[in-house]
């Protein structure tokens, strides 16, 4: 990053104290520094709706298109480079163009691709997987975390001979699985009893109530799309409990927190699912999904069964996937990996949580290890009715502040989300947390009046 761009960044938004102008201001700024990026997208319109195949991607006035990617950081087509906090909004967890698993790519490549046969790589990652979440005695392979939640989801209700799942408000479980303000209109036709997340009276209450027609309660340990807010241990254990008790499953959609301990959250919790998802970076960087369970279950779609349950796909055990997601998992994410990257996450959040003291100003930072979110909210954070309660009257400003904040860290070369929902991966350093302190500490600095008006 240019030092023009750094100190043209931090002139604008210390004259400004007005949030329209100031975020006209650094929308006008983005706009002159992208071009590049606005002519790609404005093509792409013409055979994507809105120029784009992905909503998680996009926001206003255009998204950045990223050229390349290397260790930590990515560089658009403009030659602006960032140091990434999205990370493939946490598949991305093994840095760019990691060479164990290039090297791994390569290799399946030159052997061939698309073989129609089991390959060599497929039962290794299995066994792997397996071995760092025991609660998956048997697992299947697939293409997305959408897709084995939905295929876990499919095969309690097979088992179980009950229709009804138990969600909780806020849960994100891929684009056919969405419950924020409410069921999105294309998800799937499966009948939920919606909860209330932390809330651990209300949910035992509506497993009990509901238990002669639920076939599963399926969560996130820590929801993620929601804004980073872990389930407590309470909770979780009384989950467990209560879908015991009652003879309804528990599905761990681990998709993005299996990251956050060599065992994922289950582990760290000491909690065992009856299924659990994952997808993200199991597969190397590649596209992939895999639930699975307890034997009893899972066994059900062993082909030779008289009563199996069919499960087709045909690139469930696609070879770029197999063979980097083996590497990956095998040779780079490393237990030590791990700890040094969600040791690291946490000193963010906490410095970060300590500048909005330092500066007196309603935000907090949530998440586990290297997962964090960062919200403009005053009070307890325990699920998305709680920031939803904090907004209420005042969308249209926290957007605002969250539009301005994107834009003032991507002029500081930090390459952020709108929602302010960030992690690391393990080659993020020392000194790309720092640099984001750093910004963070600037933008609180200079936008603080703008903030205390509009949160009060």
């Amino acid at each position: 990053m240019s030092s023009v761009r750094a100190d043209t960044a931090k002139t604008g938004r210390q004259t400004n104290q007005h949030l329209e102008s100031a975020v006209a201001e650094a929308e006008q700024r983005y706009v002159s520094a992208n071009p590049g990026s606005a002519k790609l997208n404005q093509g792409a319109r013409a055979t994507m709706p809105g120029g784009n195949t992905r909503t998680t991607l996009h926001y206003g006035p255009f998204p950045l298109a990223v050229r390349s990617a290397k260790g930590s950081k990515v560089t658009d087509v403009d030659g602006h480079s960032y140091v990434d906090f999205i990370n493939e909004h946490t598949a991305g967890v093994f840095g760019h163009s990691e060479p164990v698993i290039q090297a791994a790519l390569k290799q399946a490549i030159d052997d061939g691709l698309t073989l129609g046969a089991p390959n060599i790589y497929e039962h290794d990652l299995a066994a792997a997987i397996i071995a760092r979440f025991p609660s998956m005695a048997r697992l299947r392979f697939c293409n997305s975390g959408t897709e084995a939640n939905l295929l876990a989801l499919a095969t309690a209700r097979a088992v179980s001979g009950k229709p009804n799942a138990l969600i909780f408000g806020g849960a994100y479980h891929g684009s056919l699985l969405y419950y924020s303000h409410g069921p999105s209109p294309l998800n799937m036709p499966i009948p939920v009893i919606e909860s209330v997340y932390n809330d651990t009276d209300r949910a035992v209450a509506d497993i009990a109530a509901n238990a002669a027609t639920l076939a599963a309660v399926i969560l996130e340990p820590m929801q993620g799309g929601a804004g980073a807010i872990p389930g407590t241990p309470e909770f979780l254990k009384a989950l467990r409990d209560a879908c015991t008790k009652h003879g309804v499953l528990l599905v761990f959609d681990e998709v993005m927190t299996s990251r956050l301990g060599p065992g994922g959250l289950q582990g760290k919790h000491g909690i065992t699912p009856d299924l659990t998802t994952l997808g993200k970076y199991v597969g190397g960087g590649m596209t992939i999904g895999a639930f699975g369970g307890r034997g009893d279950i899972m066994d059900r779609f062993d082909p030779t069964r008289p009563d199996s349950f069919p499960h087709g796909g045909t690139f469930n055990n696609n070879v770029l996937a197999m063979s980097a997601g083996l590497a990956g998992f095998t040779k780079v994410l490393t237990p030590a990996a791990l700890d040094r990257m969600n040791g690291l996450g946490d000193s963010l959040r906490d410095r970060a949580n300590a500048l909005a003291a330092k500066h007196g100003l309603p935000l907090q930072a949530t998440g586990t290890g290297s997962i964090f979110g960062l919200h403009f909210h005053t009070g307890p954070i325990r699920n998305s009715h709680d920031l939803d309660a904090g907004e209420k009257g005042r969308e249209h400003d926290v957007a605002a502040l969250k539009k301005l904040y994107q834009l003032d860290m991507f002029a500081r070369g930090l390459y952020v989300t709108r929602r302010i929902l960030g992690n690391l991966s393990l080659v993020t350093s020392q000194a790309d947390v720092d640099l984001f302190i750093e910004a963070l500490d600037e933008f609180l600095t200079s936008r603080g009046t703008l903030i205390r008006q509009v949160m009060g």
